[in-house]
């Protein structure tokens, strides 16, 4: 398996401003595999910690915070002398002994030599919860299921990556079938690592299911053993209601759907932790197309995605006939699965921000807003090959935008200022960014 976040971490290792890197991203997304293959390749040596309920390690940290003090103890523990220069530190679910957290300080400041990465299954919600942690000491890095192309590296090849990654649509289309199989089968497999794994080496959907519900599980699990006990059946609710929010036509989300008379002051807590947790993704309308898009930003209307498409897929029972041999019955939740798929790329893609926009009336939504930074790219997302988008229409006419983007199952063409970019290439939206 390739993970692209692994070019990331050799940039890491080589600046001279290198700080000690804290990996985040919800649970089972691969933080760990990376986190040791990344030292297998990269290193001499690594040395391995896993901080859940590791009592020596919550000793070490409990007092003097002094790194001399520190390495001497990692080098108790792990049973040989540690290298600076050609040695990685790994301390993995790090949220566990918070004390470690704040320790990155120390070594920023006064032992930059040593390569320390850090990562944690629900860091995110320590972080949150004012866990006492170095800001400005520390780099990040957020990890993500695999995208689509990183699915198709591992599945396909990688001269099929490296296709999209040029942009050359000429040559890609003759093997436009070969990335439309790889996409129907991506949005029933989904990014997580192991349902990835499972499928390259068995072509096994039933299996993939099997291991999609025990992620599902182990994550209602984390509700009861990690969340507040006041908000996990409220934690509970929201999960479970969001498959149904994404199969409406509007997909804005709706207190009303996860208890009748429900209200957001009921449930913001319960959703912050799900987003702390990287288990959902909540994408906020706007009403204006001007730069920077945050500043249009309605906090009272969102819609929230999951984590992975495969997930979506399994909450909801979908079969994998249903999804590649095509059903009139599925073409209403296929939508729903379309932009759950075109959101999860959008949020690999560093520095953009990820908005949807609609009017004041409602009568006009454009699936997708994306930040360039200097631009506001506006995505329409169509599941099939349907080129008719009149709410973009909408938008272009109001906000003019230098380009815009409809994904659609069509393959590559320009019009003016507008692209439609195939679905199974929406991550080079990124072009725009560069």
């Amino acid at each position: 398996m390739y993970r692209t976040a692994i070019e990331k971490l050799y940039k890491w290792k080589e600046s001279k401003r290198r700080k000690p890197l804290i990996i985040e991203g919800a649970r089972q997304v691969g933080k760990t595999w990376l986190m040791k293959e990344f030292g297998s390749r990269a290193y001499a040596d690594t040395v391995y910690i896993n901080f859940d309920s590791n009592s020596r390690m919550a000793e070490l940290f409990a007092s003097d915070l002094n790194t001399d003090r520190l390495i001497m103890g990692i080098e108790l523990y792990a049973g040989r002398k540690i290298d600076p220069s050609n040695t990685l530190l790994i301390f993995d679910e790090v949220q566990e002994v918070p004390r470690a957290l704040s320790a990155l300080k120390y070594f920023y400041e006064d032992a930059p030599q040593y390569h320390i990465i850090c990562a944690g299954s629900l860091l995110g919600i320590a972080l949150h919860q004012g866990t006492s942690f170095p800001v400005g000491k520390v780099d990040f890095l957020k990890l993500y299921p695999l995208s689509f192309k990183e699915f198709l590296m591992t599945i396909a090849g990688e001269q099929y990556a490296e296709l999209l990654t040029k942009r050359d649509y000429g040559m890609l289309a003759p093997f436009k079938q070969t990335y439309i199989d790889a996409l129907k089968q991506y949005y029933f497999v989904g990014g997580m690592p192991e349902a990835v794994q499972s499928f390259a080496e068995e072509k096994d959907f039933n299996e993939v299911r099997e291991i999609q519900k025990r992620i599902l599980t182990a994550y209602e699990q984390d509700f009861s053993k990690h969340a507040p006990i006041e908000i996990v059946p409220k934690i509970r609710m929201i999960w479970n209601s969001i498959p149904s929010q994404l199969a409406k036509e509007n997909k804005k989300f709706v207190y009303g759907l996860v208890r009748e008379g429900g209200r957001a002051k009921e449930y913001e807590s319960a959703i912050m932790w799900l987003c702390d947790c990287g288990l959902v993704h909540k994408v906020s309308r706007v009403n204006g197309g001007g730069i920077p898009l945050k500043a249009y930003e309605d906090l009272k209307a969102f819609k929230l995605f999951l984590v992975d498409v495969g997930l979506l897929g399994s909450m909801t029972g979908l079969h994998q006939r249903t999804l590649l041999d095509g059903n009139d019955l599925f073409s209403e939740f296929k939508g729903a699965l379309t932009e759950q798929y075109v959101c999860q790329q959008l949020k690999t893609i560093e520095d953009i921000g990820v908005y949807y926009y609609t009017n004041d009336r409602s009568s006009c939504e454009v699936d997708f807003v994306v930040d360039m930074g200097g631009k506001a790219v506006p995505v329409e997302v169509k599941a099939e090959v349907n080129l008719k988008a009149k709410s973009l229409k909408t938008y272009r006419e109001k906000f003019n935008p230098q380009i815009s983007v409809r994904a659609s199952m069509a393959g590559y063409r320009e019009e003016e200022r507008l692209v439609n970019l195939p679905l199974y290439a929406v991550e080079e939206i990124r072009q725009w960014n560069e």
